[in-house]
This record gives structure tokens, sequence and C-alpha cells, in this order.
């Protein structure tokens, strides 16, 4: 880890079968970049001490599509690693974390029924990521389709009592444009929040990755910035390494 703690983590997220990128969430508008687990190690090999794993099919679909590829970049490493898309159950979830996913990500169950971040918790401490992707300063869920109805400060108070490890907060209102971050929207969740916020959206630049270091988050999850070679990830761990 670097000397402040903060962490710059790959982003790997699997759609039929191959590492591809979305803008602003939506389908459609993928650009693959290869297999999983190649991707995994060629991060790892960078320095990444932390994976991010998303079953995009599962984020839309409701059920984990990518199960075998995400198996196979499970099998391939030995960093930590963080999993979401597709899990909805307490089941789903302790089948992961025995399996060898590290934390799990929990976005639409955890809106829907809030107490399965406690249930998970409980089970496994440290276990849960709890993902508020944020539009228009509201909670979105179900693939960032539908609003939640209520803001990401308020989402964040109620799941750091509820146990969650960790706050994934994604801005979709600059999500895979590389057009920079807004760190206003991290700051404020980061003074809410009494756990850990890791910042999700928009990297575009070395300093959007200093910027959201200072804005408090514990961590940022880079993935097309990295992906497209706008910087490496040796360069953003040097960034912000023992400012």
């Amino acid at each position: 880890m670097n000397a402040n703690g903060f962490e710059v983590i790959p982003a790997v997220d699997v759609q039929d079968g191959e590492v591809v990128q979305l803008v602003q969430g939506e389908r459609g508008t993928e650009k693959a970049y290869g297999d999983p687990v190649e991707a995994a190690e060629r991060w790892i090999d960078a320095g990444a001490e932390a994976l991010h794993l998303v079953d995009l099919d599962g984020a839309f679909e409701g059920e984990r599509g990518n199960a075998d590829a995400i198996d196979a970049v499970i099998d391939a490493v030995d960093v930590p690693t963080q999993l979401g898309g597709g899990i909805r159950t307490a089941a789903d979830a302790a089948d992961l974390l025995e399996r060898g996913v590290d934390r799990v990500v929990l976005g639409t169950a955890a809106v829907e029924n809030p107490d399965i971040v406690a249930e998970i918790s409980e089970a496994h401490p440290d276990s849960v990521v709890v993902s508020l992707d944020a539009k228009d300063g509201e909670v979105v869920v179900e693939g960032w389709t539908e609003s939640a109805g209520v803001s990401p400060v308020e989402a964040a108070e109620r799941y750091a009592e509820l146990g969650a490890a960790a706050i994934l907060f994604t801005n979709v209102d600059v999500e895979g444009r590389l057009e920079g971050v807004a760190t206003e929207p991290v700051r404020e969740l980061v003074e809410a929040a009494e756990i850990p916020v890791i910042a999700s959206g928009g990297v575009a630049t070395l300093e959007d990755v200093r910027a959201l270091e200072a804005a408090g988050a514990g961590a940022v999850v880079v993935g097309s910035a990295l992906y497209e070679g706008e910087f490496t990830l040796e360069e953003a761990r040097a960034a912000v390494d023992g400012d």
C-alpha cells in the first residue's frame, strides 16, 4: 500500500466473458479490452494491491452471468478482490466470500433490503462494500436506470450503521467519459460517512487521482483511463505516494 494508505484500484469489468468499459453505464457503449485474467495479471504486475471486479451482466440482469470468468480471475491472483454485479442475497454473498472474494459489493440488493448488509457483515465482518451510484444527486439502482429517491449522504450514514466496511461511490454523471471528476460530492460523502469512501467515475488524469485523494477518499477505482493508456498504474500510484 502507498505510504499514506490511499489505494489506486484497477477495474476489471466483465461482460460476455470479456473485459469492457462502458460510458455512463449504458449497454451498447462498451469497448472491449480482452481476457479478464490477462487484464488482472497485467495490473498486478504493474503494482496493483487490490482489484475491483464487476460482473456487468449480473448488474443488468440480476444474475451473475460471468461466474466462470470471475472465478478464473480469483484463482489467478493473490491480491484482495472486491466483486459486484448480480449479488442479490446473503447466500450469494456467503458463497463468493467462501469462494475467495475478499469483499462483496452490494448495490441494488442493499437499497432494496438494507438489512442484508447487517446479515452478511455479522457472519463475515469487514466484507461488505455498499455501492452508491449517484446521478443528479440521487442514488440510482438497477444498472443506473432507476432512482432510489435518497441522497448518497443519507444512504451512506444508514449503511455505516448497518455494518458496511466501506462505500463505493460512483458519480454516473461523469462515469466513463474521461472528462474528469467531480470532487464536491465525494467530499460531502467523506465528511458524512464514518467508513472509508472508495471513489469511482470520470478519472481521466493523474490530477483527478490526486483530487480524489485530497477530497478524502480512501481509494479510487480506475477503469477507462488505465485501459486507454491515459496514464499508467505506476504513475498513478506514484502521484499519491507519500504526499
